[in-house]
Formats: C-alpha cells, structure tokens, sequence
C-alpha cells in the first residue's frame, strides 16, 4: 500500500492520514476504571478471588464477614490501579510537552508558528539548529550550499556520531524563498518501524523540475526525535506524523517474559487449587452427612425439617470460602514489590559503573531477576561485547607485500614509509581506496585539526590510518571529496555509493577523477565477498594467505580493490541503478541485483587488518561463569579464524590438547550433513572424555542446517558446552536463541549493536552493553551494564541472591496461609463440621495483609552468603540453575510445616483453653497469638544475615501485635472487649505461647541441625567458614571437608529441566533439597562434569 503526500497542498491530505499530536497514553478518564478492572480480571487469580468474594456476599453461607476478602482484594486492585493511573500521568504530561512545542511550518507560502501537534501531512517544516524534529521529514533544503545537514540519532537509535543526511537531487539548488512555496508529490510506502530504510520517490511540479522522478533513501529524511546540529537551519516535508512516524511505530509493550520461578508458583498454586478443591468435596460431603445424622438430633441446632432446594450446597460452599485463603491473595503484590527492590539493587549498584563512560548499570525490566541466577546458556556477541570496539590499524599486505608483522604496526613500518614517499603505485591507490571507500564525515575544529565522524568504527580506523600515511580526507562536501597527498589536493566526484548490507559484506563507491575525468569503482569488503570478484588471472594467493596468517592472530580484516570503468559501461549500469533505486517493492533486493553487474573482474589491492582488543575482565569474567557451570556461545559476523583465534585469547575455548574443536562445513546439503554427523558422532563419543569440545559452523553452513537439519542439529546443541557461529547475520542469532530455548534452557543473550537486538529481545535475558555503537542493544535489553566484565556480578551476585530470596518468599507466603486454613479445618472437625470459622474477620484480614507480610518482605535484604564468597566460589550457581530451592519437594516441606504447625497451635490452644470458663474469643486469640509467634521465629531462622531494619521489622511487628489488639480490646463495638487485656494477665497464657513455639519449632530446629552439622551442603560449608571467621575454604579444603561428611550425597550438577527427577521431601527450603542421582557424590560438585552431556543426549531422544 501507498501513500501521496502532496507537498503544501495539505487540504489534499488533511483528512487522510492523522495529525501530528502524539499519544503513548493507555487510558483516558472515561475509560480507565472499566479497562483497568478488564486488565486486572483478565488474571485467573483476581477472577478466583473475585468469585469468592461475591460468594461471601450470600449472609447463608459466609463463615466470616465479606470484608475479610473485600478489603485485601480492593487494596491489591487499587495498589495496581494506582501505579497504572500514575505511570500513564506521566506519559500524559510527556505526550504534552511534546504535542505543545512551537514549531516553524509553511502556510500560504508564509512561515508561521503553530504547536507541533498542528503539522499535517504535507507540511513544510522549518528547523533551526540544535531543534528536534517533530515528525518524519523528507529533507528538501538546508543552509549548506552543498545540501547537507547533521543530525543527531541518539534518541532514536542511541548512536552518538552525527550522521550525515542531503537533499534529493531534485531540490539541489532550490533557495529558501522557492522552498516555501513548492509544489509536488512524494510517493512512499505506509508506515512502518524500520528506521534503517525508506523507499521513496519525490517528483517535483513546475516550474521547479519538469515531472522528473527522484529516488528518495533514508539518507534524505530527517527522522522524528532527532536533533539538527551543526547547521543554521533546514526544512523538509512530512511524510508520516504522529503515532504514525518511524518512532511511533515502534513504540509498545513487549511481550513480557515469564521467569521459571514465576511459572513453578503457577504450577504450585494450581496443586494447590486442586488440594482445596478436593478439601472441600470431603468436608461438604461430611458436613451433609453430619447434619442429617447428628445435627436434627440436637435440640439447639435448630435445623428445619425441610430446607431449599439449593442446602447441600450450602456446607460445601462453607468451606470453599473457609478454605480460599490456602491461595495467598498478596503474593502477587509482595512478588511485584520485592522484585522492584531487586531492580533497584542493580541500579545503585557502584561496582558495576562504569567509570571510563560514566555508565551506570541498569534494570529495564523489573519482573525477571530471579532468572538471572539461573542461566544455563549464555549467547554472546564479540565486537564491542568482549572486545573495546576500538579499532586500531596495525597490519596490512599490499600486492602480496607484508607491512608491519615485524614491528606490529604498519604505520610505523618504514619499508611503507619509503614505498609512500617513492609513489608506488600499488601502495597509492590501497590508500586511496581506504580514504574514499567510506562514508566518514570529515570535521574541522576550532584548533583546525580534522576529526573524523563515522558510522563504522572498521571505516574510522581506516580513513586515520590513510591520513597518517598523508592520504588525509580534507572535506566532503556533497558529492564532492577532496583528498590531500603530500602537498596536493586529489578531487573526486561521487557518482553512486553501493551501500554495505549483511547479505552482500562489502561496499563500493563509483567515483570520477576530477583531474583525469577517469570513472573509478573502489570496493571493500570480506574476504569471501570480494575474493570471487577478482579479475581473471590475477594471482592473489598471497593475499589469501595473509588474510588467514592475520585471522590468526585475532586480527580484523579487510580486503579492497578497485576497477576503472569505461564510460558507456557506467552509463548503462546507472540506467538501471536509477530504476532500481526508484521501485518501492523489493528495493534492497533489485538494488542488490543491479550492484553485483558491476562488481566484477577488481584489481585486489591488498588487505588490512585491524585491532580491537579485548575488554579488561573478559578471560576471568568467562572463566568464572564456566565454572558456574554455564555454557557460552559466540555468535559473530567475523570470519572464522578471527573469531577462533579471540575464543582462544577470552577462554572461551581450550587449545590443544586439553580442548578440540569440531568443523561444520560445506557449500551444499549434502556436504553439510556429513560434516554435522562426523562432528555429532565425535562430539557423542567423547563426551565421557575430560575434553574441552567445542564446535565451530559459519553462516552458510548455519543456514542449511536450520532449514534442513534442525533436529539433529539441536542434538548437538544439547551435547555441546561451547559453540562459535561465524559470519551469522541477526536473523540467525535470533533462531539459535529460539533453538536453545526450545531445548528448555534458560537462555541470556548479550550484545551492543543494533545486529543484536533481535538475539537480546528474543533471549530470556537480553543484556546490552552501552558501547561505542550506540544504545540500541541497551535499550531493548532488559539490562544493560557498560562493561562485559560486570555480567559476572550481575549473575552471581544479584541472580544468585534475587532467586534465593524469592524462592523464599514465595512458599512462606503459601505456608503462611495454609497454616491459618488448616486450624480453621481442624476447629471445623471439633464444630459438627459445618463451615464455623474460629477466627473473627479483621483477626484474618490483619493476618494476610499485616501482621504476616511485613516481616517476610525483609527478606530482600538477607545474604545466606557475602558477596565477596559468592564470586570466589560460583559453582555454587548449580543449586539456582537446578531449582533446588524451589520445587515440589521444597514446597511439600513448608506444606508438612503448615500442617504440622496448625495441628500443634489448634491442640495446644484448644487443650489449655477449651473450657466453661473461656470464651470463644478467647481460643481464638490465643491461637491466632500463636501462629504470629511461630511466624515471628520461622523468619528470623530462615533469615541468614541481619540488619537493623529485618529485627525492627520482625520484633517490631511482634510487638505491633500485641499493641493494636490491645487498642482493639478497649473498644466495647470491636467484639474483643477486654479478651487481650486478660490474657496477657495470665501466665498460662505465656507458658501455651511458649509450649506453641518449643513444640512447633523443635523438630525443625532438630533437623536443621542434624543436616548443618552431619549432612552439611557446599553452601553449609562456606557459611560455617564465614561464621567461624577462618580464612576461607579453598576449593580443596572444602573437598576432604565434603569426602568425610557426605560421602554418599547426591551429585549437585544441573539437570535437564525436562527430565523426570526424584526429590527428596524436607521441611526446610535447605539447598541440600536436591535431584538424586546415582553414583554420583557431592565432591563432583566441585568438578566440571563431563557426564551431563550424555544425560543431556539420552534426554532429547526421549522426547
């Protein structure tokens, strides 16, 4: 579909397409509480809750009052509401700012000031210097002479270099009076997010250009968000407005990601679901059968003889609101909160700034922290993400001559010093081409010093390389360049650029001599993109054996050539150029067509080769996360040696003989898949082998293999520890993320390109790094740190302990509400079974919203170990990636804890409590008294570490308690009247408190114990070491430790997530909570093993 834009002709188009006024906004007045209220219901949770409690609006069969349900459901919905209403205020007044902006537009052929949500389709937009533009302009004149202009895109893509952007070859010429008030049409595609592309075409009406058509590129238009620098001013015409721009488009809620803690709650509370169900089945049958049995038989019950039609349904739904409360109405809102404060912790984090950038770490996403303590694979990017992306120019190899490999840097080679200063002509036209071949925007300071502003930091390295060897680009001013050689100017006309893609791998400019009017075809590119191009005859093995000699030594390269053009060639082959240029369908494709007729039969100069250096921390950061049991992966667009050579350099791999790699290669399926199998066959057979394997593929090969042997290829993926994909464009990044997850691995991708956003939003985890190629990967990340090294901490340190604590604070939370649920269903057995609740309704509202929650959300801040053992030891990872701390066996512990601590608190209470002389209230207070004193001892066990504000929290609620019942007490109306001022009168009140706590926490304590001191776990070990405050464990002390206490332990290696285990129940969230596996010993844990690869193999052929 196309769109007409009709330059100032706006009437033409104004009720067209829409106006310019922006709107991120989600809700408005009138709708927000109905949409909201559809939002929140939409969750099976809040619709369960709901249902119960309409249900406790029917007097018949409510055991407690509706508000016990009501409130804390009104409060979680309005808590939610709140933050909704109050995020969508803030958008609102940023949609303001935005849509109230004075801006200058072209009305009647006169400027005008009008507000930016005034501009319509077609309009004329006039900016000044440093003004952001306010909608998607197709730039038609400047104050530059030569028609160019300088934006800034860091808003839109995070790129800090200006780009440079010029007028349309129709509009050349044109002055600012002919500019306000010209006429014509531009004919572009609808509107779409892509902010790389823009096929256009613009065809001016007289008198200003007789119907001829021009191609329009994304090169002529200034896009909405970005800012005009270094210029006085300029004007272009709208071509998409509002939340129709480029930015617009891209605009929105990503899809949000469900955490594998998130997903075993889900799991849990739906047994938990089930178990309610089957509860109140039982009793409702129970209780019917009671009632008309023993209930019609006593005289007080008062039952009729005859009931409705609906009364056997009335027990059941008794106990169905009883019983609701097994599901903890505030998980979600404790859950919501304490991963807040996790994001925060990684915000305020000062050991992850970066001080070189001034970059802080950040946490874009506040749902998903957990995960990060349980990654199992990490797919990384290598320029700029372990390496600097600072490119230095250090070796190259011109007409089969070495420069540089004795001294290490070519610009100090004197042999090219001399063979620069004698003119050769080889050497020359190498310079000529790194100083042409590029699109590098030369900019003169103040001081008169040239810097150089570029897109590409390969491009940067060149064009400062050929200045040094005195090839300096001066000025470029249009589509004129001029170069400086010694001491005269070489001036070229550029005629076309044959853009750079991921599908082509090199660029090529078309440029005439303006000194011998000769038409010239400069290209660069990888090895393998120009290699084939190479004119029949020339000899260029040395050139390839350079490139596999730098390769080695981790070099970046590059190889040019160039090709002089007979004029009626280039006329030709520009026909068509034009004509591709011009089609809106399949532009990228047809121009690719038409580029490739004129690449052919290039004189190949030479190669270079370019530094870029590892980042600090890189070898140690991935070192440490190996042993933490996590698999790497490098996806890379470099060439294979290159990336080989930098795995080895990082320990990403190991040379020989401790490390082998594996080959997957071939130009066709058939040598594809002989080359999988032998590497699938090698990789199975030795995987009983303490060998580092590893296997090595590149794009081409890639391709077929995702196409046509996936299934086998994602054996390999299973089998494999470490991979290196070469020459990958993002679209395969992001399919081998996807093939990874589909395996069931938790997946985290880090990158710092706009190449790899779709690999990081496609990963679990999408980690970016704010490099020198903007903040694209940053920002669509769900984190971003400055350097590759601060990944280390971001897992071990803030996963490890994200994950531990919200382990814990989910099953409290579950153990916390079936504690009070199971004495309300024991007191059910002693009150003829009929639904009574023993608890009075604000009793169990205070309970779930107050006296429980506070406490628990302390948790936040526990550390079962410091920061400082958790880095020295990260094979203490393999407790979080396997789940130990939460799953079915953990959660039936704290399961057995609720009903054991119900039974204790409801016999104990009933047996000191339960007579003529106690009220009703009374037994209840003293167990509800109860459960807040074995919930107060629960948290402070569980609790590893202590600050002021956790005892402040779990004393100060202890105490709490007791004061606002005290309050309560004293009111006549409350239904406690005086019930808690008698009781704390009593000593058997404080010795049934104290009984209720030595019996309930005895056994846990005992068993605890028993496994701290006989049955002790790694972290057991680490924590004794820490408290004892000896030096730490080295890794060999801890294994005599493990050898001589849990010598027949399970093995702690982590498993497939989809693999059936056994578990062993406890009653305690221990790490010792863990898979069994046979002949296996917990020393392993301290071991890299080998053995899970053929577990990981067995696994994916039973599937």
């Amino acid at each position: 579909m196309k769109r007409f834009v009709y330059i100032n002709e706006n009437d033409a188009v104004k009720d067209l397409y829409c106006d310019n006024r922006i709107s991120n906004r989600k809700y408005t007045l009138l709708n927000f509480l109905p949409k909201n209220l559809w939002e929140q219901f939409r969750r099976f949770m809040n619709q369960y809750f709901l249902l119960i409690a309409c249900l406790q609006l029917w007097p018949l069969i409510t055991p407690v009052n509706p508000a016990s349900t009501w409130g804390p459901l009104i409060f979680i919905f309005a808590v939610s509401a709140t933050k909704e209403a109050w995020d969508d205020y803030n958008r609102y007044l940023s949609d303001k700012q935005a849509n109230e902006k004075e801006v200058w537009v072209v009305k009647d052929g006169v400027r005008k000031h009008i507000q930016a949500q005034d501009i319509h389709v077609g309009d004329v937009v006039w900016l000044r210097e440093n003004d952001e533009v306010p909608c998607d302009l197709v730039l038609i004149g400047t104050s530059d002479p030569q028609g160019i202009c300088y934006i800034e895109t860091s808003a839109l893509d995070g790129e800090t270099d200006l780009k440079t952007r010029v007028i349309p070859s129709a509009c050349v010429g044109l002055v600012s009076e002919q500019l306000q008030r010209i006429k014509g049409v531009i004919e572009c595609p609808k509107p779409d997010k892509d902010i790389r592309r823009f096929d256009a075409n613009m065809r001016l009406f007289p008198p200003f250009l007789d119907n001829d058509l021009c191609p329009l590129t994304i090169n002529n238009t200034l896009l909405q968000s970005c800012y005009l620098r270094n210029i006085e001013w300029a004007c272009g015409v709208s071509v998409y407005t509002g939340n129709e721009t480029k930015l617009g488009m891209s605009r929105g809620i990503p899809e949000p990601k469900l955490t594998a803690v998130d997903a075993m709650i889900d799991k849990l509370t739906g047994a938990i679901f089930l178990f309610q169900i089957v509860v109140v089945i039982v009793l409702g049958f129970a209780g019917n059968v009671w009632k008309d049995t023993e209930a019609r038989q006593q005289w007080y019950v008062m039952y009729p003889e005859e009931g409705p039609w609906y009364e056997l349904l009335v027990i059941p739904l008794r106990f169905e609101l009883l019983c609701s409360i097994m599901i903890p109405i505030s998980i979600k809102v404790s859950l919501d909160l304490v991963k807040s404060l996790y994001a925060k912790f990684i915000d305020w984090d000062e050991e992850m700034y970066d001080r070189d950038t001034n970059t802080p770490s950040h946490a874009a996403n506040t749902a998903i922290s957990e995960d990060l303590g349980q990654v199992e694979y990490i797919l990384t990017d290598k320029t700029g993400t372990l390496t600097e992306n600072k490119m230095l120019f250090r070796r190259c190899c011109i007409n089969g001559i070495f420069y540089g490999n004795e001294s290490g840097d070519a610009l100090k080679d004197a042999e090219l010093l001399n063979a620069v200063s004698n003119n050769v002509l080889d050497v020359i036209r190498f310079l000529t081409v790194m100083a042409v071949c590029n699109t590098v925007v030369p900019i003169r300071s103040d001081s008169g010093t040239i810097l150089y502003k570029a897109q590409s930091q390969d491009e940067e390295a060149l064009v400062n390389a050929a200045a040094c060897l005195r090839m300096v680009l001066i000025s470029r001013n249009g589509n004129t360049l001029d170069i400086k050689f010694n001491t005269s100017i070489i001036q070229y006309e550029i005629l076309d650029i044959l853009e750079f893609t991921s599908d082509r791998k090199r660029m090529s400019v078309v440029v005439k001599d303006c000194q011998n009017e000769k038409i010239l075809l400069l290209s660069k590119g990888a090895d393998e993109a120009i290699f084939p191009l190479a004119r029949f005859g020339q000899q260029i093995r040395t050139t390839v054996e350079a490139v596999e000699q730098y390769a080695q030594l981790g070099l970046r390269t590059l190889c040019l050539g160039w090709r002089e053009l007979e004029e009626d060639e280039y006329r030709e082959w520009s026909r068509l150029f034009k004509e591709a240029s011009s089609t809106l369908i399949d532009r990228e494709w047809k121009l690719a067509e038409i580029c490739q007729r004129l690449e052919h039969d290039l004189e190949i100069l030479g190669v270079s080769a370019i530094e870029d250096r590892l980042q600090d921390g890189v070898p140690e950061t991935i070192e440490t996360l190996r042993q933490a049991g996590i698999n790497f992966w490098m996806l890379t667009g470099d060439k294979q040696n290159t990336a080989i050579q930098i795995a080895l350099l990082c320990n990403f791999i190991s040379s020989e003989p401790k490390g082998q790699l594996l080959f997957i290669n071939g130009k066709t399926e058939d040598e594809v898949l002989r080359s999988l199998e032998r590497v699938l066959l090698t990789m199975s057979i030795t995987t009983t082998e303490p060998k580092d394997m590893a296997f090595v593929v590149d794009g081409w090969a890639l391709e077929i293999v995702l196409k046509h042997y996936r299934e086998a290829f994602t054996e390999l993926a299973i089998l494999s520890r470490t991979a290196i994909c070469c020459r990958v464009t993002p679209s395969q990044k992001a399919q081998l993320v996807e093939l990874l997850k589909s395996c069931e691995y938790r997946t985290l991708a880090i990158g710092d390109g706009g190449n790899d956003v779709r690999m990081i939003q496609q990963a679990d985890i999408g980690v970016g790094i704010s490099g020198r190629e903007g903040l694209q990967a940053a920002r669509a990340a769900d984190y971003s740190i400055g350097k590759f090294r601060f990944l280390k901490r971001l897992i071990l340190v803030h996963g490890r302990y994200s994950y531990n604590r919200t382990a814990f604070l989910s099953q409290y939370s579950f153990y916390k509400s079936l504690l009070i649920c199971f004495i309300q269903i024991l007191f059910s057995l002693f009150s003829g079974i009929s639904g009574t609740s023993l608890f009075n309704s604000v009793s169990l509202m205070a309970y779930n919203v107050f006296y429980t929650s506070i406490p628990v959300l302390t948790s936040v801040l526990d550390k079962d170990l410091s920061e400082k053992t958790v880095m020295q030891h990260p094979r203490i990872l393999f407790y979080c990636q396997a789940g130990r701390l939460l799953n079915p066996s953990t959660f039936a512990g704290w399961f057995g804890r609720s009903l054991y601590h119900a039974v204790v608190v409801f016999l104990v209470s009933v047996h000191v409590y339960a007579n003529e002389k106690c009220e009703m209230e009374e037994v209840s207070m003293v167990a509800l008294s109860g459960c807040i004193w074995l919930q107060a001892v629960v948290v402070a066990l569980e609790m590893n570490s202590f600050t002021i504000l956790q005892h402040l929290a779990i004393w100060g609620n202890f105490t709490a308690f007791y004061a606002i019942n005290c309050v309560v007490s004293a009111l006549p109306s409350a239904g406690m009247y005086t019930i808690m001022f008698r009781l704390v009168r009593q000593p058997s009140y404080w010795i049934t408190m104290t009984l209720i706590t030595a019996i309930g926490m005895g056994p846990v304590l005992a068993l605890k114990y028993f496994r701290y001191t006989y049955r002790s776990s790694a972290i057991n070990l680490l924590q004794q070491a820490e408290r004892s405050r000896t030096p730490f464990f080295s890794i060999g002390n801890l294994e005599s430790q493990l050898k001589s206490t849990q010598k027949d332990a399970e093995s702690l290696s982590p498993q497939p997530k989809s693999r059936s285990a056994v578990y062993e129940p406890l009653l305690t969230d221990s790490p010792t909570a863990v898979r069994r596996s046979i002949g296996s010993s917990t020393q392993d844990f301290f071991q890299p093993s080998q053995s899970r690869l053929s577990s990981y193999a067995r696994n994916y052929k039973s599937k």
